[in-house]
């Protein structure tokens, strides 16, 4: 039986690492929980999974936690990023599932590495803002990172019993998201809701406005030189909007690997926690090509798509600037959900923050930290600057 901490259990990553669990209790035990906000779904997976640790956002909720399970004394609460960061590094876990949302998964990510345990890996910005220092501590520790995204969990199956010598590019597929073929002007007028309505997948809001800015795809690419040591050169990406082909790679040989399956997290998440095994699927639903008919592939223009050119951008200048960009995006997108900005200003904006950086190169934890910190801080100055205007 593996031991499984998840990081991130109450959002979308989350719930469907626990449903695989669900489905396969003697494969899996959940050693530790951690959350944000949302303690009424965290106390259900409690009393069904019975953690030993769990950690919550805050000092406040972790009492008020505590309250709620006071005939309880089997499990420890905890709470903030040391809470995360001892819920990652318990001694017994095996498998740590990386799901929380924006930078502060990074360090709960690293010490967990540092500490020796395997990562199922969702969130990118682990790779994105420290892509170097993580991968050398996974080396140097001996552990394996295990994607979790569709995309990367596409290529990752598809480069199994070949050398990287023999790869010629990487492609990464997308689906568009909600505004594939919609005019410049016509996106000016873009609603939060109509952002939010993701043709495909059912995201978390963050992410799911990132796949329609592209920036999903953006910090995609960079976790993807990562992840599978290649150069940007060799990183394609291409619109594909019925999302059955989650990505290929393409060989010296003129051959193609694609991985395909229907658009449910839980596939990934599934191959991740039991890899280098494959479990039956719980699901009913299988892929059925006739149904489908028809897939289609479209180029990912950088021009309609900025952001996929910042992301290009920040990897090759490298240092910092990547911890830059997914910063002052992360705060831009929230100030969209709060309707303090609009749907093209958040690329426009986080393109401004990154236009004043000063790029350290070879950057240690601490300036890579702090670098996302400025980043934030200068994004929000823009957003009150913007507001005062209205």
């Amino acid at each position: 039986m593996k031991n499984i901490s998840v990081l991130g259990s109450t959002g979308s990553i989350g719930v469907n690492t626990l449903n695989v669990v669900r489905c396969h209790p003697a494969e899996f035990h959940i050693r530790g929980l951690s959350a944000g906000k949302n303690i009424s779904l965290l106390k259900s997976q409690i009393l069904e999974f019975r953690p030993a640790l769990v950690s919550v956002a805050n000092e406040k909720l972790a009492r008020a936690l505590a309250d709620s399970f006071s005939d309880r004394n089997d499990f420890k609460i905890l709470y903030g990023i040391e809470g995360c960061i001892d819920v990652a590094t318990s001694a017994d876990v095996d498998l740590v599932v990386s799901a929380m949302v924006g930078s502060k998964g990074l360090l709960p990510t690293l010490r967990a590495i540092e500490n020796g345990k395997d990562i199922a890996l969702a969130n990118k910005e682990t790779l994105v803002m420290a892509g170097e220092l993580v991968m050398k501590a996974a080396k140097k520790n001996k552990v394996r990172i295990i994607p979790v995204d569709s995309e990367h969990s596409a290529v990752f199956q598809c480069l199994k019993g070949y050398r990287k010598s023999a790869v010629r590019r990487i492609i990464l597929t997308a689906s568009g998201g909600p505004f594939r073929g919609r005019s410049a002007e016509d996106m000016s007028q873009v609603t939060l809701e109509e952002a939010l309505q993701h043709p495909r997948w059912k995201m978390g809001k963050k992410i799911t406005i990132d796949s329609a800015t592209m920036m999903n795809k953006g910090l995609e690419i960079l976790e993807a030189k990562w992840l599978f040591d290649i150069g940007f050169d060799m990183i394609d990406v291409c619109v594909h909007p019925q999302s059955i082909v989650h990505s290929m790679v393409e060989y010296h040989d003129g051959s193609v690997m694609a991985q395909m399956g229907i658009a449910d997290m839980k596939v990934p998440i599934a191959y991740a926690l039991s890899y280098p095994r494959r479990m039956k699927s719980p699901n009913k639903e299988f892929l059925n090509l006739p149904d489908i008919r028809t897939l289609e592939f479209y180029r990912a223009d950088q021009d309609q798509y900025p952001a996929i050119k910042l992301a290009y951008r920040a990897g090759r200048e490298g240092g910092t600037l990547p911890a830059v960009m997914n910063g002052a995006n992360e705060r831009a997108v929230y100030a969209f959900l709060n309707k303090q900005i609009s749907f093209q200003e958040i690329v426009k904006l986080t393109e401004k923050v990154m236009s004043v950086h000063h790029v350290l190169q070879k950057p240690s934890i601490d300036e890579i930290v702090e670098a996302d910190r400025w980043a934030k801080e200068q994004m929000e100055t823009l957003i009150e600057e913007r507001m005062d205007h209205c």
